[in-house]
């Protein structure tokens, strides 16, 4: 028996567009999801396109499970990215023999098409990952007329599967009212350890110009349009012109980099950060200022609480999750521009009360536990695979969530 309390070990395949050493929520959840997998004894092959360069092989991912790369080509306004061809008839010769118990795919390109197509060919439970708002996302790249058609699409690809699963509860009855189909949840976890205010580091706040009582405003993630960047540049010049010795650092890459380099020469701009650096960089800030709109989570959110940092951002997703207004974080009505910047301002106007929400913040990132999400989806797994079997009620429901 493995220390899951199963008689024997699932056999899960795990296909993604995108995993570590990219940069990204969806990479980092699916290495949770691999490495939790694993370390609970079940036996995980992880399937995703071949990265230019490929360090997978250091990063001890062959002691946790199999892998297969495949090939892939440029995702357009993703740098360094690949999204997977559809190798439809390779998964199927795969996974013929041993089959998989069951099969999660995290994405929705060409790869997650084919892998949803040979698991149902092959009478294999398949489980969905809806991990990015692409309805939105297309209003930033000049495909807003195809939003419905991609927005049906999706569900017809979500509900051919078994289970789809979602981040929050809000998501998980948006969806529903959309007409897509037995809809769960897939919470997040956050690594304290990694995460922790002990990694503050006053060199490196002296690298950014920091004196002594300088504030730090810290933005971290994909420096791209659909970030909703303009609202946290607004935010940090009314900072500044409050508090000049505030110092504004993005932690990031992106599209929009070189144009805010140009435009904000005053501003830091550390390019991407991964492990214990980007760890580092969170904990030397002090306020955590996030306008995104387009979130379907937000993995940045916990990370920073548990950072110890006082986080702004919009209502829902992570946000409206974890964060109690003026207790452990501040949250504002999601789309109110004026009134992100006016709590923003108010938080940095108090000091020892944004420590103090800091300091609960991190409070609260210490109840977060990813083996408890990684049960849940065990869980889930579970369900589906003895449904399929006729081993359970079809009716019966399962609470494959991490509150």
């Amino acid at each position: 028996m493995n220390e899951s309390g199963q008689s024997s070990a699932l056999r899960v395949a795990v296909v993604t567009e995108t995993y570590p050493p990219e940069i990204n929520g969806v990479a980092n959840t699916m290495r949770h999801l691999v490495v939790g997998l694993g370390r609970r004894g079940h036996l995980v092959h992880l399937v995703r396109p071949r990265q230019r360069p490929d360090r997978t092989a250091s990063s001890g991912l062959r002691e946790i499970a199999t892998e297969t790369l495949v090939p892939g080509v440029p995702l357009p306004g993703y740098r360094g990215l690949r999204i997977g061809l559809p190798v439809y008839w390779r998964l199927r010769r795969i996974w013929n023999q041993p089959r998989p118990d069951a099969v999660y795919i995290a994405t929705q390109g060409p790869l997650g098409h084919a892998a949803l197509k040979a698991a149902i060919a092959l009478d294999i439970p398949a489980v969905t990952g809806f991990h990015t708002q692409f309805g939105q996302y297309s209003r930033h790249y000049g495909l807003g007329l195809l939003t419905q058609q991609i927005g049906q699409t999706l569900k017809h690809f979500h509900n051919r599967s078994d289970a789809t699963l979602v981040p929050t509860v809000e998501l998980r009855e948006q969806l529903a009212q959309e007409g897509f189909t037995n809809v769960h949840l897939f919470g997040r976890g956050v690594d304290t350890h990694l995460f922790s205010p002990t990694r503050r580091r006053r060199p490196l706040r002296a690298a950014w110009g920091c004196h002594e009582d300088s504030l730090v405003a810290l933005y971290v993630g994909r420096l791209a349009a659909e970030k909703n960047l303009d609202l946290a540049l607004t935010c940090f010049r009314a900072i500044a012109a409050r508090a000049p010795r505030t110092r504004f650092v993005l932690v990031g890459d992106g599209p929009e980099l070189e144009r805010l380099q140009r435009d904000f020469p005053d501003f830091c701009f550390t390019g991407p950060k991964t492990g214990e650096e980007l760890a580092e960089h969170y904990a030397s800030g002090d306020l955590f200022v996030f306008p995104s709109l387009t979130e379907t989570f937000g993995n940045v959110v916990p990370e920073a609480m548990a950072s110890g940092l006082a986080v702004v951002a919009f209502d829902y997703a992570a946000a409206h999750r974890y964060i109690q207004p003026w207790c452990n974080g501040v949250t504002v009505p999601t789309g109110d521009a004026q009134a992100f910047v006016t709590e923003a301002l108010a938080l940095t106007a108090d000091p020892t009360r944004l420590r103090k929400i800091g300091q609960q913040a991190r409070a609260t990132a210490e109840t977060l536990d990813w083996d408890r999400v990684i049960r849940g989806i065990e869980k889930l797994l579970l369900h589906v695979i003895r449904e399929r079997r006729g081993l359970e009620n079809p009716r019966e429901t399962v609470a494959a969530t991490t509150q």
